[in-house]
């Protein structure tokens, strides 16, 4: 996949004719002051004053129109506003969004701006239906048409010359020969005459079709493979996690992602159950059981058979079926407590190893790995290290084993989603660390219980699942002359300083890049990036304060270490629209909810609260629907077929399904919110001045946070100080 970005700076030869490819804060205060007007503060969600409507606003003048990606500097519209890209010579928005659009020429007035340079990177990103997905380009066998000096991929500004015979390259300027077969004449403009017959001299963004020459060991790439390691010791026996996954694996392995136009899956399976120990099953379709075979050494893991380990689902169903039934009676009786945790996923990179292929392992695990195995953890959770210089190692990895297990699944093309159930301490900044580096994902259900939590897993798992994704990934990022990608950050692994390795990318993952300037740039050839990633596919102004409030960075012993990493860990990788509704959550008024559409987004704060009024807050991770004391009883009724408000029983998490259409509205809202959101959101129901409000709280972000950190007006009259201090 190839995507082209030139939006910097003044105007820039390239394309611009429609064609037939369209597709802590915690110690601040201000000085003492008068009251202030909430609504006079600027806000990311204000529809009150026209200067401070910004999502609104942008909402209303692009909203549902058609944003055209040839004009040269324009910003695209907020991730906020539902727009239609059509690409016009640059990457789409969805696929690259920068932090400027207008880049500084040099290096001290970037300096002087203090403006970060840098562009968030989606190459999975969903192409809505109403966009023209991405086309194929086939160069044949001689693949596809490179630099011969910085290897930039063919594209729009690449400027044809000598009659078409050679062009020059618009990233290092070479001066390159145009092969026979893909010579070309020139039109009355100097542009090829079959500018709009080819997407890549038309197109920001499009795909290769490579040859061998880009496949590993230049051979083609064998079917990935997903294994399924499930954690048997006696707290998931207790739980009934194991009986739960063991009975959605029966009918989810029908929905295994498939090339487009394929009948079935072309994913193999395997499964592995361990606890101190290994057991590999073999569940070759000629068996009629299921045949266990154990590995106990788990200091030299081996995969103890080849044949009928990684099978296919659809030829194998029957004896997998008999296994998944199997296992939860075969471990019942367990009092094993202990587990291992590197061994499993060592486990995995072998099997994968040995089968030549890529793959994802599913790791389902509730413990700190304390068995006697390498990777053996211990308690290192000192709440007295909170607010000193020594807390940032409870989020530091501990080296090792988990870091050279990295190594080896991104050579392998391994993934690694974590499904974690801890009850206490996991030490999850190193247990995190290797699906972190290896573009996989990490879900945590603290203290699980089948009955409440289940179901939020369940559709976790489903979605992680059947989405597309891409293997064996390597991402390069060319800059024009004048700057250069310096750092990235994201689900990676770097073993230089240009390669952003990938054991798999999916359409949630995002890579974000800083560039820094080396020389000065040409306001009149402008900037332009190249991203190109290489990889398997399997198939188809307030935003720093309420930064300062979320776990990672505000310093309390009510937070859990676990808790405060997790959120660390999954932000990393987050793509734009992601983290902006990560910090500032979405607060929805219901009560008066008659149009078929949501009601717009009210100011994040307590002040926006009504005794009588019914409010939906989402952030991407957390839904909550908070009731007022004042609700009016007949709405009470018709949603939760209770009397009043004093009804309503405590800790309640669903919505019952009733015939009327208060009920069927709401929840034809909500399930429209899952249905955005890349993993599950959990419903928790909130009663004012319930206990389980105290958990709303902390995301009504304009507020002061209950962990520490400023109000949004006392924070704005901080900087506003701090600016006065430094112009006088």
């Amino acid at each position: 996949m190839v995507c082209v970005s030139g939006q910097f700076g003044g105007q820039m030869a390239g394309p611009g004719m429609a064609g037939p490819f369209q597709g802590g804060a915690a110690h601040m205060s201000g000085p003492p002051q008068k009251k202030l007007d909430p609504d006079s503060i600027p806000s990311t969600v204000s529809s009150y004053l026209i200067l401070t409507q910004v999502t609104e606003d942008d909402q209303a003048k692009r909203g549902g129109q058609v944003y055209a990606t040839n004009l040269r500097g324009q910003v695209p519209p907020l991730v906020t506003t539902d727009f239609t890209v059509q690409d016009q010579g640059n990457a789409s928005p969805r696929f690259m969004r920068c932090t400027t659009y207008s880049f500084p020429c040099t290096a001290d007035l970037a300096k002087q701006c203090q403006v970060p340079l840098g562009a968030i990177i989606k190459p999975f990103a969903t192409v809505p239906k109403n966009e023209t997905p991405l086309y194929v380009v086939n160069h044949g066998e001689t693949g596809p048409i490179r630099c011969n000096r910085c290897k930039a991929y063919m594209c729009p500004y690449m400027q044809f010359i000598d009659g078409g015979r050679r062009y020059q390259c618009g990233f290092c300027n070479c001066v390159n020969e145009v092969p026979a077969f893909y010579f070309q004449h020139l039109d009355h403009m100097g542009r090829r005459v079959d500018l709009y017959e080819r997407p890549e001299l038309s197109l920001g963004s499009y795909e290769f079709e490579a040859t061998l020459d880009y496949c590993k060991n230049n051979k083609p790439a064998s079917p990935p493979a997903y294994i399924f390691m499930i954690d048997v010791s006696y707290a998931n026996i207790k739980s009934g996690l194991v009986r739960l996954v063991c009975e959605e694996l029966k009918t989810l392995l029908d929905n295994l992602p498939r090339e487009d136009g394929a009948e079935s899956s072309t994913v193999k399976v395997g499964f592995v159950t361990y606890n101190k120990i290994l057991h590999f099953y073999n569940v070759k379709s000629a068996l009629a059981q299921p045949q266990m075979m154990v590995v106990s050494d788990t200091a030299e893991m081996f995969v103890p058979l080849l044949d009928g380990f990684l099978v296919n689902f659809q030829e194998s169903r029957a004896v997998i079926n008999n296994l998944l039934d199997q296992i939860p009676d075969m471990f019942a009786d367990t009092n094993e407590s202990e587990t291992v945790f590197a061994p499993v996923i060592q486990a995995g990179v072998e099997a994968l190893k040995t089968a030549e292929c890529s793959g994802k392992l599913f790791i389902f695990h509730s413990s700190i790995p304390t068995a006697e195995a390498p990777g053996k953890l211990k308690n290192r959770d000192d709440k007295k290290l909170i607010n000193t210089e020594k807390e940032k190692t409870l989020f530091q990895p501990q080296k090792g084993v988990y870091e050279q297990l990295s190594k080896d699944c991104v050579s392998q093309g391994c993934s690694v989603d974590l499904f974690l159930f801890p009850s206490q301490y996991v030490d999850l900044a190193t247990m995190g660390d290797v699906p972190t580096h290896t573009g996989g994902s990490i879900f945590k259900y603290s203290n699980f219980q089948v009955e409440m939590d289940g179901e939020h897993f369940l559709s976790d798992l489903r979605k992680d699942v059947e989405k597309a994704i891409g293997f064996d990934a390597i991402m390069r990022v060319r800059t024009s002359t004048g700057f250069r990608a310096t750092n990235f950050f994201g689900a990676i692994h770097m073993n230089n300083t240009t390669d952003v390795e990938m054991a798999a990318v999916d359409c949630d993952k995002a890579v974000t890049v800083e560039f820094k300037h080396d020389d000065k740039l040409s306001e009149e050839t402008g900037a332009l990036m190249q991203v190109s990633l290489s990889h398997y596919l399997v198939l188809k102004k307030f935003y720093l304060n309420s930064l300062m409030k979320t776990g990672p960075l505000v310093g309390s012993a009510e937070l859990s270490t676990d808790d405060r990493a997790h959120q660390r860990l999954i932000a990393t990788a987050m793509g734009v629209e992601d983290t902006q509704l990560l910090l500032y959550p979405r607060l929805i008024p219901l009560v008066r909810q008659r149009s078929p559409a949501l009601s717009s987004p009210v100011r994040c704060s307590e002040e926006r609260l009504t005794d009588a009024g019914m409010f939906l807050l989402e952030n991407g991770r957390s839904l909550f629907l908070w009731l007022g004391q004042a609700c009016p009883p007949e709405l009470v009724q018709r949603v939760f077929n209770v009397p009043s408000f004093a009804h309503l029983p405590a800790d309640l998490s669903s919505l019952p399904v009733l015939d009327n259409p208060q009920s069927k509205k709401l929840r034809s809202i909500i399930d429209s919110l899952l249905d955005q959101r890349p993993s599950a959101m959990k419903l928790l129901i909130v009663k004012q001045k319930d206990r389980s409000e105290m958990l709303f709280r902390q995301h009504l972000v304009e507020d002061k946070g209950p962990h520490g950190g400023a109000s949004y007006m006392d924070f704005l009259c901080y900087v506003h100080c701090e600016i006065r201090q430094v112009l006088t």
